[in-house]
């Protein structure tokens, strides 16, 4: 079966490396859905049974989003809160509908890896922040996966670096694309 990637990302047209991502992964349709959600909800209704519906058509789950504030943008935290409902995610009455279902995360970090780190300057690593994901996948019975990350896509506050904030190598921005397909396929 297909995997969904449902990605949040609020303007993802200024993005570059989850646009790049999404391009990629709509270059292989038989493989992947991919799932906008601010594309698909800009007033931020979101349309629950649909929601469940799209999840239950594919083996996979994916999210995909930058990291904002050290977690999710909010429509995904909205999504979690209201797709996740008890007697389809979890619960006795046919709550079941994740279990065994692979899910991963994808994000762009933002800061550089080694800033995520114990000794870092932000003392956590990426893997404690995004706990609280696996924690959910985890109550739902899903087999939650891990995540595939892309770190150092913006400049440390009060840093002066030339070009534009989101500025990366090519060459590191097309084998982190490579790189997320292969986390993908390696569910």
């Amino acid at each position: 079966m297909k995997t969904l990637v449902v990605v949040t990302h609020p303007s993802i047209e200024t993005s570059v490396i989850n646009k790049r991502w999404v391009e990629e992964l709509k270059k292989y349709p038989e493989k992947y859905t991919v799932h906008q959600l601010h594309e698909v909800y800009p007033d931020g209704h979101i349309d629950v049974e649909k929601e469940q519906n799209l999840i239950e058509s594919h083996g996979n789950l994916v999210l995909q989003f930058p990291i904002f504030w050290f977690n999710c943008p909010p429509l995904l935290k909205k999504w979690l809160d209201d797709v996740l409902t008890y007697g389809w995610a979890y619960g006795s009455h046919g709550g079941d509908k994740l279990k065994n279902r692979k899910v991963a995360l994808a994000v762009s970090a933002g800061i550089k890896e080694e800033n995520y780190s114990q000794e870092g300057k932000y003392r956590h690593t990426l893997a404690h922040l995004l706990s609280p994901y696996e924690s959910t996948f985890l109550y739902c019975n899903a087999n939650f996966r891990s995540f595939f990350a892309f770190y150092g896509t913006e400049n440390e506050p009060g840093e002066n670096v030339p070009g534009t904030e989101n500025e990366q190598p090519a060459s590191e921005l097309e084998k982190s694309t490579q790189d997320y397909l292969n986390f993908v396929d390696n569910l």
